[in-house]
């Protein structure tokens, strides 16, 4: 069983929202999308506040660095891919 690192001491600390519960009654698929857009968007914030702003610096290894540091398990192939489409694309 992996245990979750702590979060990384170079990220600030954000306030989050209150979790709120999922719609009851929805497809397999709909709750695993929402999930992997969730986790997309955190690992984007962590990347953005470590200072990676381009696309071509988000590697997945990057990405999967990030996530350990930040905490949660690592992110599939799809899931790094969301993450680099959340990232606004290099300019030139």
């Amino acid at each position: 069983m992996a245990i979750a690192a702590p979060p990384h001491p170079n990220l600030p600390s954000l306030p989050t929202l209150p979790r709120k519960r999922l719609p009851a009654g929805q497809p397999r698929e709909w709750y695993e999308t929402h999930n992997r857009r969730l986790k997309a968007m955190r690992l984007a914030i962590a990347l953005l506040h470590s200072g990676v702003h381009t696309q071509d610096r988000a590697d997945n290894r990057r990405i999967r660095v990030a996530a350990t540091q930040i905490g949660v398990h690592a992110p599939s192939d799809t899931t790094c891919s969301l993450v680099r489409s959340l990232i606004h694309p290099s300019a030139g």
